[in-house]
């Protein structure tokens, strides 16, 4: 039995504006690590493979948190939730600023993953107070904001740390997600439930689905370091495929899953969700193979370039990612999101074949970079668009929800295979991976991206007023 509530009343302008710096701020936070882990490790005295359970920490975190703080945004409102978990990820930023150790700083990374949590609730909060069209230009403002904001926040790392410390790194982003969660609690409208408040949580579900993504998150981080040990790679393979099998039984038997995987049998949430995991996995690609050429000696075929010069290379693509999402919105409304999708996985397509057929000069890389993080803006945007405006109010938490834990999962399946290619590619004795190595990274994400068209000519036009 539902309760009928009064309507929403309109959201204003100021409101998206404070959604959208809260997007900015958690952004920013969300990328701090990757840009400075090897000052990370220097500091702190971690191994490699600690150096990649710090990377990856948070995207389990940011995976496991999503469905569920989508689902009970659905059910509890997404304001009244979203306030309560930006309260967690400004914890854990505090104790990351603070850490004196690695096993405190993994404890802030953990609290902070909470953030990935945020952008569906924002979609909530959106769609509760705006009509259609301008909900699907509001999401891609909100969306556009939010990748923006993790592309300044992997810029201004370096020179932070750098100049400051690795405290202020995380201190400063922290501070902003204070203020901007202090924005959105005063200026947002309290949102409705739209599901019934009376169901408990999963925690079946709960532990299956943690264990699942933890253990896959070691298998892509710690599989290179453990092809010498097979019974152990093998050991955390079934066990994977255990948890992974028991959640799937768990949650079809659920009465009130925390994630709804019939979600998935909606063509405009499962065609999303393999399009998203495409995407980024390709995507992924130029995030970590253009930061890694440029810092190559110049003596050999790289650029020798500096951590503040790596960051003003990479400004175009920053500013392309921060216009991409308000871009799609306005595409979607007015094209449909095949059609946005077709035209961002061609220029995806464009960019990473032309960074590996030229990369001999410093604008082919800042030139391809751009045109992949506009790309991918377009794409991301569009399917997170068109599943929150594809489903009924009450499951947009829970649709977007698993489209951008697929987004996740991408860019960690992305990152992980590039980085096993370049490693591949490290001669003998050798520091630096042979150029070929690059090279057949960009091709094998230009072939990914390409792959998605297959599933982008089955969707519909996504033309929805």
């Amino acid at each position: 039995m539902t309760t009928t509530h009064a309507p929403a009343r309109p959201i204003g302008k100021a409101a998206v504006g404070a959604l959208g710096a809260l997007a900015v701020a958690t952004g920013a936070l969300e990328s701090v690590v990757t840009p400075t882990l090897p000052l990370l490790q220097r500091e702190l005295d971690m191994s490699p493979a600690e150096g990649a359970l710090l990377s990856i920490v948070l995207l389990v975190t940011g995976a496991l948190i999503t469905p569920i703080a989508g689902t009970l945004g659905d059910r509890y409102g997404g304001k009244r939730v979203v306030v309560r978990l930006m309260a967690v990820v400004c914890a854990g930023g505090l104790v990351s600023a603070l850490a004196p150790n690695l096993s405190v700083l993994l404890l802030g990374q953990v609290l902070q993953g909470a953030m990935v949590g945020a952008l569906p609730l924002s979609f909530i909060l959106v769609r509760a107070h705006l009509p259609a069209g301008e909900s699907k230009v509001a999401i891609g403002v909100v969306s556009g904001l939010f990748v923006g904001g993790a592309m300044a926040g992997t810029l201004a790392a370096g020179p932070v740390a750098e100049g400051l410390s690795r405290h202020w790194m995380f201190a400063l982003p922290t501070f902003a997600v204070t203020g901007a969660t202090v924005l959105v609690h005063r200026l947002t409208p309290h949102d409705p439930p739209r599901r019934p408040q009376g169901a408990g949580i999963d925690w079946p579900g709960l532990v299956l689905l943690s264990g699942t993504l933890v253990t896959l998150m070691l298998v892509l981080g710690l599989g290179a370091d453990l092809v010498a040990q097979p019974l152990v790679l093998l050991g955390l393979v079934v066990l994977l495929a255990a948890f992974g099998t028991g959640w799937v039984a768990v949650e079809r038997r659920a009465a009130s899953p925390m994630v709804d995987l019939r979600m998935l049998t909606r063509p405009a949430v499962g065609k999303s969700c393999v399009l998203t995991f495409l995407i980024c996995v390709g995507t992924s690609a130029a995030i970590y193979l253009v930061p890694q050429l440029f810092a190559v000696p110049a003596d050999t075929y790289g650029f020798g370039a500096s951590a503040t010069a790596i960051g003003f290379f990479l400004l175009p693509g920053a500013l392309a990612a921060s216009v991409a999402g308000p871009i799609s919105g306005i595409g979607v409304r007015r094209l449909g999101s095949r059609a946005v999708v077709t035209a961002g996985v061609l220029l995806m397509a464009v960019g990473l074949l032309g960074l590996a057929a030229a990369h001999t000069e410093i604008w082919h890389l800042v030139l391809g970079k751009a045109l992949v993080a506009l790309a991918n803006g377009l794409c991301v945007t569009a399917m997170v668009t068109r599943t929150a405006t594809s489903v009924d109010l009450g499951d947009t938490g829970i649709a977007t929800g698993l489209v951008l834990v697929t987004r996740v999962i991408g860019v960690a399946v992305g990152v992980q295979v590039t980085g096993a290619i370049l490693t591949a590619g490290t001669p003998s004795g050798s520091k630096i991976p042979a150029e070929s190595a690059f090279v057949a990274g960009f091709v094998l994400a230009a072939a990914v991206t390409v792959l998605s068209l297959l599933v982008v000519r089955t969707m519909s036009k996504g033309v929805k007023e």
